[in-house]
């Protein structure tokens, strides 16, 4: 090493030890305030902004040229809640949110506000109280926001939508919340599709395909657009991801449905009250009838069911069926005059997915049918008390299921104690003696439940459900044993009667059983 190098290094050491010296010597300084929030990407999420609360894919802004920490964005935002966050994919992340739940996002200016960020709860968001269009601007180097409204929202683009099939899904359908079979609507010409029947109380939207939430739905404008005996509350509709709009229909009734696809207007009249008779049907025989079924539409040749010797309003039949129609009797009297079991509506779909809808009428007219879409080997329960079908369908060699194996069993629902928080779930005892029995006791309300083994906190865990959607539980246990293990479709149970129950699951027979105690 040459002598420079040399003086410069021992230079260097004893300026860096005499630099350590001071500093101890030095008071501590402390940053007051909060540091930037260094980032190149921001979104925002929620039923206000463009793509509702997709945190896959949430609403990106832009940073500024002036300054890379502000972030801007100019656009519509919907009446409803929003806040925001700097990756996507993940609700554990830390969130922007305002100083408090509900502040207000409106027609008034909002200048340099203060905003927080933290992950977990409290979970505050913004509360967007005027649909329009609005500039926002986020600055992360001062942790502060600003808002101007615009004016009012731009006015959705109109193109016909094309399509052979339309379809409604919601809890309000004779379909629920079923998207791989929801109820198809009767094509009237090229863009007017029509439905009448029953709707209940509850919300519903409208699809072009089935099998995924992910794509564009019909919707009204704005959230619980009320359905009811006067009609509909704004007859203009949209077709869009999100936000996820439904119609809400408060009172139950028989309804006509017309969608006009080229317009994007719905209409909706109220034909007449839902007839209340749930009284169980008493019987001693059940069959049934069509060309799906065995005997085809032979009276002679009615396929006969067998009832169970626990309960004798159950009553099952298991085996071949083909594409065709069918409908139910108690007793054949080979005049088809007699009334008969049939679905709510016509055509209800039966396939290896199970029911579009487990109630039944027993009527006389309209000659509404099950409509069998795929023919295979299925196991078909009438529930003759409480008005409902279930069907299985039984693929070679798939008839006995491996136990499901587990060491715990929770209860979630609003019929449960818990309600539907995954942090409050309702745990199941495991028998002592059969690791595959589980049982709870206690009290349970009017609504519905499932069951999972592992909850995630995002629901996307598969979760144990009815064989089909809405299968009842009551004074006289459930209405069908049978249960599945899947994430979906979101079948649940739907406890009818408030009261203490004991709740045993089976898990090697995959089955529920369900006594009322009061």
């Amino acid at each position: 090493m040459k002598l420079k190098n040399i003086l410069y290094a021992f230079t260097g050491m004893a300026i860096a030890s005499a630099l350590a010296g001071c500093e101890g010597e030095k008071d501590l300084i402390i940053i007051e305030g909060n540091l930037p929030i260094k980032t190149s990407t921001l979104y925002m999420v929620g039923d206000a902004t463009p793509n509702g609360w997709s945190i896959d894919a949430p609403t990106a802004l832009e940073a500024s040229e002036e300054d890379p920490l502000v972030f801007t964005w100019e656009g519509n935002l919907n009446a409803g809640e929003m806040k925001l966050c700097l990756t996507t994919g993940s609700w554990d992340a830390p969130f922007i949110r305002p100083m408090n739940s509900g502040d207000e996002i409106g027609k008034e200016e909002i200048s340099g506000a203060e905003f927080q960020m933290h992950a977990g709860d409290p979970d505050e968001k913004w509360k967007v109280t005027e649909a329009g269009v609005y500039h926002l601007s986020f600055d992360l180097r001062n942790w502060t926001m600003s808002s101007l409204y615009l004016k009012g929202q731009d006015a959705p683009e109109i193109e016909p939508i094309e399509t052979d099939v339309l379809y409604i899904v919601g809890d309000a359908t004779p379909a629920g919340w079923n998207i791989d079979a929801p109820f198809a609507l009767e094509k009237k010409s090229t863009y007017i599709f029509e439905y009448e029947g029953p709707l209940t109380a509850g919300e519903f939207k409208a699809c072009i395909s089935t099998g995924d939430w992910g794509v564009n739905f019909i919707r009204p404008l704005s959230a619980d657009c009320k359905i009811d005996k006067s009609g509909v509350e704004d007859n203009n509709f949209v077709f869009i991801a999100n936000p996820d709009n439904k119609w809400r229909v408060a009172d139950a009734g028989v309804y006509r449905l017309t969608f006009d696809l080229e317009n994007y207007i719905i209409t909706a009249e109220f034909k007449e009250e839902i007839s209340s008779d749930n009284s169980p049907i008493e019987s001693a025989t059940l069959y049934m009838i069509g060309d799906a079924t065995p005997g085809g539409w032979s009276m002679d040749d009615a396929t006969a069911f067998t009832v169970s010797t626990d309960n004798k309003y159950i009553f099952s039949w298991e085996g071949e069926l083909v594409e065709g129609n069918m409908k139910a009797c108690l007793e054949p009297d080979g005049t088809f005059s007699c009334p008969f079991i049939r679905p709510l509506t016509a055509n209800c779909e039966i396939s290896s997915k199970g029911v579009a809808s487990p109630d039944f009428v027993y009527t006389t007219n309209p000659d509404d049918q099950w409509r069998v879409t795929e023919a295979g080997t299925y196991r078909i329960t009438f529930d003759l008390e409480n008005r409902t079908i279930s069907v299985k369908s039984i693929a070679d060699g798939d008839d006995e299921k491996a136990p499901l194996e587990t060491t715990s069993l929770y209860l979630i629902g609003d019929a449960t104690p818990g309600g539907w928080s995954m942090d409050n779930l309702t745990a199941l005892t495991v028998d002592p003696n059969d690791k595959y029995v589980f049982t709870w006791e206690g009290k349970l309300k009017v609504g519905e439940m499932k069951a999972c083994i592992q909850p995630d906190g995002t629901f996307s865990c598969p979760f144990l459900r009815p064989s089909a959607d809405g299968c009842i539980i009551g004074e006289s246990g459930v209405a069908s044993s049978d249960l599945i293990y899947t994430t979906d479709p979101d079948n649940k149970w739907k406890v009818e009667k408030e009261g203490q129950y004991k709740l045993t699951f089976n898990l090697k027979k995959w089955t529920i059983e369900a006594n009322y105690l009061d």
